[in-house]
C-alpha cells in the first residue's frame, strides 16, 4: 500500500512493516517498475520474498529521497536508479 507511509505485508510470515521514506515526486511513470526491479534483484540474490519486499521498498524510498534533493518536480525513475547505485555500493563495502 503506497501513500504517506508504505505498508509491506506478507500474511503469516511477519508483522506489517511501514516505510516512512519517499516523497510525492516519486509519483511518476516508471517508479513502480523501478521498485519491482529492485525487489526482483533482491530475490535473485536469494533474499526471501517478504524480506526482499521490505528491503526493496526501503531502498527504493531512500533513493527517491536522495534523488529529490535536487527537487521533487521533474523526478523520474532513472534519477532514483542513479541515486540507488551508491547506496548499494556502500552496502557491499560494509559486508
Amino acid at each position: 500500500l503506497k501513500g504517506a507511509g508504505t505498508l509491506i505485508a506478507a500474511p503469516g510470515l511477519r508483522p506489517t512493516a511501514v516505510c516512512n521514506q519517499g516523497n510525492p515526486g516519486m509519483a511518476t511513470a516508471g517508479m513502480g517498475d523501478a521498485l519491482t526491479g529492485v525487489i526482483a534483484a533482491l530475490i535473485g540474490q536469494r533474499l526471501e520474498p517478504a524480506l526482499a519486499a521490505e528491503v526493496g521498498v526501503c531502498l527504493h524510498a531512500a533513493a527517491g529521497d536522495v534523488a529529490a534533493e535536487a527537487g521533487e518536480r521533474g523526478l523520474i525513475a532513472s534519477d532514483l536508479i542513479d541515486a540507488l547505485r551508491p547506496m548499494l555500493g556502500d552496502a557491499e563495502a560494509a559486508r
